[in-house]
């Protein structure tokens, strides 16, 4: 399918748990990535065969109250070799937070506008 619609790779949703290697099912120049909450969705979507894990929330949002913080969040980015990205609760005011993690990148919905003025 990926091939089929010219798609660059393929996201997994953290609530794909199977444990099949995805990777092998994606042309070599595609790019494979999953979301995940905790350590156990981490270890899964290692198993999926994912390059690029968004780790998340790192900040509250108005749709989720509970959120890992920059403490938790380096915690269980140091548990993986994957590249990790920043998802969730992401805002100017919280910008250099982001840059005392291991993140490679941010990713969110709405304040990426304004975000992206001030990298």
């Amino acid at each position: 399918m990926v091939a089929k619609y010219k798609f660059d790779g393929l996201y997994l949703p953290s609530f794909n748990k199977k444990l099949l290697k995805f990777d092998k099912y994606l042309p070599k120049n595609k790019i494979l990535c999953g979301s995940a909450h905790n350590l156990r969705e981490i270890r899964i979507k290692e198993m999926q065969g994912v390059q690029n894990i968004f780790l998340s929330p790192i900040f509250q949002t108005t749709k989720n109250k509970s959120h890992l913080g920059v403490c938790r969040f380096n915690t269980l980015s140091n548990m993986t070799k994957k590249k990790i990205t920043a998802l969730g609760g992401i805002a100017t005011n919280n910008i250099k937070k982001i840059k005392m993690t291991r993140a490679i990148g941010i990713a969110g919905i709405s304040n990426i506008s304004y975000i992206l003025k001030i990298l």
